[in-house]
């Protein structure tokens, strides 16, 4: 069973510029480490980088985090029942991957 949506919106839509500007600043990132590969670049300055990118899109994952728990399980929360249920599991599932990657 797909978890509904318990609020009309996601939590990130006070967020939504800054999360699309730093995503659109990590598809830099990326480019330039595919230039970087192609220009025989030195392996610890490609480790360097694609590290710096990792941790970028784990901010950005950390913030649409938090996002998601303030609008959407806390709404779920004030529902209670299977709804509640559904997001607090979703958001757990989340967590969970965020923290093997």
């Amino acid at each position: 069973m797909a978890p509904s949506s318990p609020a009309p919106g996601h939590g990130y839509v006070a967020d939504k510029q800054k999360v699309a500007a730093r995503l659109k600043r990590i598809e830099g990132q990326v480019r330039a480490i595919t230039r970087m590969i192609e220009d025989d670049a030195y392996c610890i300055d490609v480790l360097t980088q694609i590290s710096a990118s990792d941790k970028a899109l784990k901010s950005v994952a950390l913030l649409l985090l938090d996002d998601h728990l303030n609008h959407c399980v806390r709404t779920a929360v004030t529902q209670g029942g299977v709804v509640a249920d559904d997001k607090l599991r979703e958001a757990e599932d989340a967590i969970a991957r965020l923290v093997r990657s």
